[in-house]
């Protein structure tokens, strides 16, 4: 394993720079030697980022001269504020939230309960409560809550150093989890759901015995067949709403278009086949831009860019997530921190969940939740948090101190 250089035995001179790197510590983190200008960037996951923001900005603009809700300006600028956000993530050393854990805790379920706060929460979409006006600003509390509850979990989790022992632990891990996610549920199900996937990643990873692991799924599994199957009885209280057990349920039958859900995945599967194997071209995705695919900027912008590049272009796009993701993930094998280790594996869970959900959705064979994907998807809010995810895993390598 590499170790720093450290102590009054370290190499000096024109030297010491080059020694260092050959046992594994980088000069900026020894605090001798000149560093580099791109010493703290973790350029592995930054490139694929950065041409998935370039096939974004291209999508929004076709988008934004065909669709008269959406503001090519206002795409550039949540960009900007995001870019800026990751910066000053990136500049802050993420291992400070490690000893947090109760101001997480309750950081991530003020996020989650303001959009019932009385005049604060208004409705966005297809009926959804999960957004809050205050004067004209606009935006998801949820969108930031993911990375809360990512760090949430990662600080609850890294206690364990890798092995849950006792049930007793096991039990309050998944309590810590549970609390943030009950109250998302009530106003975002779609949320709800990648905060779970990525909630219970980092608990996996935490160290969890496959047995209970195995009982839980089995749990969660029998109590939503139970939720949705009660949601249809008439005379009994429904917990999910209409339109969010239409959603669940649609993909089910993807050949109804007795609902507007199913309407709209038709649409989707439609635009997508078109498409073909090059795409249409920029500007002429006749099906998305011309008003027979709803949400073609938000939740199925995944069409709208299909029928745009087509069967390459997506692969393109698909391969870039991957790239992307699995960068994160090799970081996330090499830092030593526990901390560090799950901060990375929430990143990369949600990530990874948002592009199967989002992708899967519009070709039929995921639920349809709204699920934002990552950079591409018209709206600040989630513009601005996958851009800090980026700054939290660009904070983890440029403040690492020892990788394996």
């Amino acid at each position: 394993m590499a170790q720093e250089i450290t102590g009054p035995g370290t190499a000096k001179g024109p030297f010491s720079a080059l020694a260092q790197r050959i046992a594994g510590a980088s000069p900026s983190h020894a605090g001798k030697g000149r560093r580099g200008p791109l010493e703290g960037i973790y350029l592995t996951q930054l490139i694929p980022t950065l041409l998935i923001l370039i096939l974004s900005v291209i999508n929004m603009w076709s988008c934004s001269l065909a669709i008269d809700t959406v503001s090519f300006t206002n795409h550039l600028a949540g960009m900007a504020l995001g870019i800026g956000a990751a910066i000053v993530v990136w500049r802050y050393d993420c291992r400070n939230l490690s000893n947090l854990t109760t101001a997480l805790f309750v950081f991530a379920c003020v996020l989650m309960v303001l959009p019932l706060v009385p005049g604060l929460g208004v409705e966005g979409g297809l009926g959804g409560l999960g957004w809050v006006r205050i004067g004209p600003l606009r935006f998801q509390p949820s969108e930031p809550g993911k990375l809360v509850v990512i760090a949430l979990m990662a600080t609850a989790g890294a206690q364990y150093n890798g092995k849950i022992e006792t049930f007793r632990d096991y039990a309050r891990l998944c309590g810590t989890l549970l609390v943030p996610l009950i109250l998302i549920m009530v106003t975002d199900l779609g949320t709800g759901l990648m905060i779970f996937f990525t909630g219970a990643t980092i608990i996996i990873c935490s160290g969890a015995p496959r047995g209970w692991i195995l009982a839980t799924i089995a749990l969660i599994v029998g109590a939503a067949a139970l939720v949705v199957i009660t949601s249809q009885i008439d005379g009994i209280p429904h917990i999910l709403q209409d339109y969010q057990l239409s959603r669940l349920t649609v993909f089910l039958d993807p050949d109804g278009t007795a609902s507007e859900d199913g309407y709209n995945l038709q649409q989707a599967m439609i635009a997508i086949g078109s498409g073909g194997f090059l795409g249409k071209g920029f500007g002429n995705a006749s099906q998305a831009l011309s008003g027979f695919l709803p949400e073609a900027e938000t939740d199925f912008i995944f069409a709208t860019f299909a029928e745009q590049f087509g069967f390459l272009g997506s692969i393109v796009l698909l391969a870039l997530y991957a790239w992307m993701i699995i960068a994160t993930i090799v970081l996330a094998m090499k830092v030593e921190s526990p901390f560090s280790k799950l901060l990375l594996v929430g990143c990369a869970a949600l990530w990874t969940f948002q592009v199967l959900e989002s992708v899967g959705m519009c070709i039929g064979i995921m639920p349809i939740t709204g699920i934002p994907l990552p950079f591409m998807t018209y709206g600040s809010s989630s513009m601005v948090t996958q851009l800090a995810a980026v700054g939290v895993v660009q904070s983890v390598w440029h403040h690492r101190q020892k990788v394996a």
